[in-house]
């Protein structure tokens, strides 16, 4: 549609001028579905984080299976979201972008993306924040608080650290990509069933795998919220563990780069 059709008459309503306004600033786009897909698979992700975490909260110390349930949920809402708001894709995760970009050959598109994906879990991480606003100042413990951001080691050693996120990643992409493949099933997977099967893969490398790093495994879910923790005037904060943060970055990324290469080789 272009602009001239898109204006509003001199008699239109309020709501309908921006309606017109929001489709001319491509509210349906690629662009938008990862922005807030991500943006909601953060804020739930973070939020089951937080709902662990913070004292005073009805959840608090509920525990690691309601923390990879409430991700594994938030990847399921987060996709469903990208997908409605016109990204068919919905990777939501820089290494999933990268890998598909080795597997096809097209690099072109990777800025496009990762910008979507960092600003949107930003913005989800923002957005936990400010809801769980009383509850900061209430919990004493700075590393806990960090751990709701973003993703440490449960026992510090870097070779291995970055060779989990390597495995957990490989694993996300692979499957995920099985998924849809024609392998599985010749017309690929019913209609809105593949967001709920992938959801259920992140459920399963967060109780399989995640034990060892906090499987981050997507490195736009742990560079943003770090980097919100280190802006936000967060009561009781400490450091954002800056040292460890290229781990859960460049382990997905190169994760992704293998299993990209795997799914070529394969021509899946």
């Amino acid at each position: 549609m272009n602009s001239a059709s898109a204006c509003p008459g001199a008699g239109a309503t309020l709501p309908a001028i921006l309606a017109a306004r929001c489709e001319g600033l491509y509210m349906h786009s690629v662009w938008s579905g990862e922005f807030f897909g991500t943006l909601v698979l953060v804020l739930l992700g973070n939020g089951v984080g937080a709902a662990v975490t913070l004292r005073k909260s009805y959840a608090a110390n509920a525990g690691w299976m309601v923390i990879t349930t409430g991700w594994a949920l938030a990847v399921l809402c987060g996709v469903l979201v990208a997908q409605a708001f016109g990204s068919s894709g919905a990777h939501l995760n820089p290494a999933i972008t990268i890998a598909i970009a080795v597997k096809t050959g097209n690099y072109s598109q990777l800025a496009y993306y990762w910008s979507a994906q960092l600003l949107g879990a930003m913005c989800g991480s923002t957005l936990m924040v400010l809801h769980y606003g009383p509850h900061w100042k209430l919990t004493p413990d700075p590393g806990a608080k960090l751990s709701i951001f973003c993703t440490g080691p449960a026992i510090s050693n870097r070779p291995f650290n970055l060779l989990s996120e390597i495995i957990g990643t490989m694993m996300l992409v692979i499957v995920a990509v099985a998924i849809g493949s024609t392998g599985v099933s010749a017309t690929g997977p019913a209609p809105a069933l593949a967001p709920w099967l992938v959801g259920s893969l992140v459920w399963g490398i967060g109780l399989s795998l995640g034990g060892t790093t906090g499987y981050a495994i997507n490195p736009a879910r742990d560079f943003g919220p770090r980097l919100i923790h280190a802006i936000l005037p967060i009561p009781g904060k400490g450091g954002s563990n800056w040292a460890y943060a290229p781990i859960p970055v460049f382990g997905p990324l190169l994760g992704g780069v293998l299993a990209g290469l795997l799914l070529h080789a394969a021509k899946l």
